[in-house]
């Protein structure tokens, strides 16, 4: 283990925020979005296989070796939490841990729009958080538990796998359950959630149709949701959650969606000019004219819906990239490497702003 320990103390006095390990190569650390090679010894296959032995929780020990993989949380007493996947490759135990900072982070310390503040304010319905892997839908999740802790007096109640984030009371009462740990699972605990007296359920992540149906119901009975899912933009978050369902189910799914979301927040990591990373966030609101097309299957709609409600509080990819390029805190280039739509972008930069969105609402 002391391999362990001198290799997560480099990964966090770097300021690393993952670390990569598999035997007979050299561990890896990722600072600001970028892989770095760490020069010292690589562990041996027997150094992996003891390392996972002490870190793996004893009641995950058959899952891994029914599964080949799981995810669980590690605490190095000297320098922190961090969470961890085991898995198989090439037959070989191999690990990838993330440095999950102690305090929660606000919506300011993670250069998050203040608009989020507003939506987890919402005191029903499903708020979305969404993006690829690695994007900070975890930190995103946490600050707007965190802002509701702060500011509500509610009882709120997480369902994580694992959990990342150690929350204390504040204006309201939190219980963290840790799947596998607290519960067996998450259909499980949701089975259960509603009998606890909620105000709020924070899901860790929204992984089938059994958890989202669970999730809809909560948002019915006038409980509010927030869960991350995996999805690109915030327009396609809605066809990603009827890709859950068979099709003869889906427009029953979809209405219910309309009446009960609140919000997707999708975002991605934009390397920034001062050297880390910065959130662009893409945003959309509920709001009327998203609902109806919601209620009326136009989901090819509701990007131009998007670009058009900056009054209401929404953003696109674009516009949230336009503004940092305009805030200096990332280059034109690289706001076109993250662009939904490059071209567009690129005549934004040079002044160019078509109305192309509004002519396809106008045609409604």
């Amino acid at each position: 283990m002391e391999y362990l320990h001198s290799l997560l103390k480099f990964a966090v006095n770097m300021g690393a925020s993952d670390v990569h390990v598999k035997p007979e190569h050299h561990a890896t650390i990722r600072i600001s979005g970028e892989l770095f090679p760490v020069q010292v010894d690589p562990p041996t296959k027997e150094q992996v296989e003891e390392i996972v032995k002490v870190m793996l929780p004893k009641h995950l020990e058959s899952r891994l070796e029914r599964e080949k993989e799981a995810d669980f949380s590690y605490i190095d007493p000297a320098l922190g939490r961090f969470r961890v996947n085991v898995f198989y490759q090439r037959g070989l135990l191999s690990f990838a841990m993330r440095y999950v900072k102690t305090k929660v982070p606000s919506f300011k310390e993670l250069n998050l729009p203040e608009q989020l503040g507003s939506i987890a304010k919402a005191e029903r319905g499903i708020i979305l958080v969404t993006g690829p892997t690695g994007c900070g839908k975890s930190s995103t999740l946490a600050a707007m538990v965190q802002y509701i802790n702060e500011n509500e007096k509610c009882h709120i109640i997480t369902l994580e796998d694992p959990i990342e984030y150690i929350f204390e009371d504040k204006q309201s009462i939190i219980e963290q359950r840790e799947i596998g740990l607290d519960t067996l699972s998450f259909e499980r605990a949701l089975v259960h959630v509603m009998r606890q007296d909620p105000d709020v359920i924070m899901i860790g992540e929204m992984r089938d149709s059994q958890s989202f149906m669970a999730a809809l119901a909560a948002a019915d009975t006038g409980h509010l949701v927030i869960t991350t899912l995996h999805t690109t933009t915030a327009s396609s978050a809605i066809g990603r959650t009827l890709d859950f369902f068979p099709a003869h189910e889906r427009d029953q799914i979809r209405r219910q969606i309309a009446s009960n979301l609140r919000a997707v927040v999708c975002q991605r990591l934009v390397p920034s000019i001062a050297g880390s990373v910065v959130p662009a966030v893409e945003i959309m609101i509920n709001s009327p004219t998203v609902r109806k097309f919601l209620e009326q299957n136009l989901l090819d709609k509701l990007a131009a819906a998007i670009e058009t409600s900056t009054d209401g509080g929404m953003q696109t990819f674009n516009q949230a990239l336009f503004n940092l390029v305009k805030a200096k805190a990332i280059t034109e280039e690289e706001a076109l490497n993250k662009a939904t739509n490059p071209e567009a972008l690129k005549m934004n930069f040079r002044g160019i702003f078509l109305d192309e969105s509004r002519r396809i609402l106008a045609n409604d």
